[in-house]
């Protein structure tokens, strides 16, 4: 079963990531509002590669492998 509460933690931290690249270019920091949006990027990556692997691991006992 999909675990709702993590997607509500990528859709929480998508939100802040806008947010605060919002503040950061209209402090004129455009630079750091990209890295910010770069690790905002790699950070929701990897929660979405955990709900892949719990997709495989699914799958994988489904058919018995």
């Amino acid at each position: 079963m999909l675990d709702i509460n993590l997607l509500l933690k990528i859709g929480a931290f998508g939100i802040a990531i806008i947010v605060l690249d919002k503040v950061l270019k209209s402090a004129g920091k455009d630079d750091i509002a990209m890295i910010t949006n770069l690790a905002g990027v790699i950070i929701i990556l990897m929660m979405v590669v955990s709900l892949l692997n719990k997709l495989f691991t699914a799958v994988k006992t489904m058919f018995n492998m």
